[in-house]
Parts: structure tokens; sequence; C-alpha cells
């Protein structure tokens, strides 16, 4: 399994200045290292250091299951991950997978609510289903995108 959060050109552009899901700039903000996973890094922003708040929509096209909402991230650079590794998804106790077709539409039935130590299972689980082409990790209290699962 692959994790993986914003692509750099992404992040890039939002923190030039580049308008967001709604078309505004990104908001500033001071991390409390608390609670301000980054989507492009997929680390929690630490203590003290500026992020952006901006409005992301993980798809690329514009239909019903196109969910949009809040994401953090580090105002600074800061390096994608390698794919193993999401230090977002070992700060809560439990998040919310929902599976997605290759046309990027939710598999009814696979989204659930899931404890953070079970998580890779129940991915790994999604994955042998031939429908399922991504899985979407959320907040499971907020709902927020926080990153995405592929099976290679």
């Amino acid at each position: 399994m692959r994790y993986s959060g914003l692509t750099t050109k992404e992040a890039k552009r939002l923190r030039a200045g580049g308008g967001d899901a709604f078309g505004n700039s990104a908001e500033r903000a001071i991390s409390s290292g608390v609670g301000t996973p980054c989507r492009h890094c997929l680390k929690i922003v630490p203590k003290g250091d500026p992020f952006l708040i901006a409005s992301h929509k993980p798809f690329e096209s514009t239909q019903p299951y196109s969910e949009i909402g809040p994401i953090f991230l580090c105002a600074n650079p800061c390096m994608a991950p390698s794919g193993v590794d999401a230090e977002v998804l070992t700060a809560s106790p439990q998040y919310l997978l929902k599976a997605y077709s290759s046309d990027e539409r939710i598999i009814y039935g696979t989204g659930a609510v899931t404890p953070a130590q079970d998580l890779e299972d129940y991915a790994m689980t999604l994955f042998e289903r031939d429908d399922v082409a991504f899985v979407d990790v959320r907040s499971a209290v907020n709902n927020c995108w926080l990153a995405r699962i592929t099976g290679s």
C-alpha cells in the first residue's frame, strides 16, 4: 500500500497564493503542534510553525461524490512522503475509510470508522475487491480528507 497527499505541484501552488477549491487564497495560522496534519508531507505541523488552511477537493472530476473540505498544509516547503509512511494516521484513535472506484465514485458499503491499529488491515481487505481503485482516509470526527491509499 502507498500513502499520498497533495502533490508537490499543488502544495507549491497553494503556498504561492493560488486559489483553493473555492478560488480563495489559503489562510495562515500557527500550529499548536496538535491537530494540524499537513496533507503534503503527511506529518503533524510542528508547534510554532506556520501552516495554511484551504479548501480541497481530492478528486479530478466534479461530480456528486467529489467532496470538498478543509485541509492544512505546512506554510514552508516540506517533503512529500515516501509513500509507505503517514504520520498523520497515527494522531487519532480512529479514522473514516471510504473506497472509491476508478471513476471516483464511492463504493457503497465500504465506508467505515476504523480504529487506527486496524487501518491497514481494513484497507487491504478493501483492495481485495476488483472494483476498488483507491481508499481515502478522513478524520472520523470532522470528516476532513487526510490521505489517499493506493494498492501499489
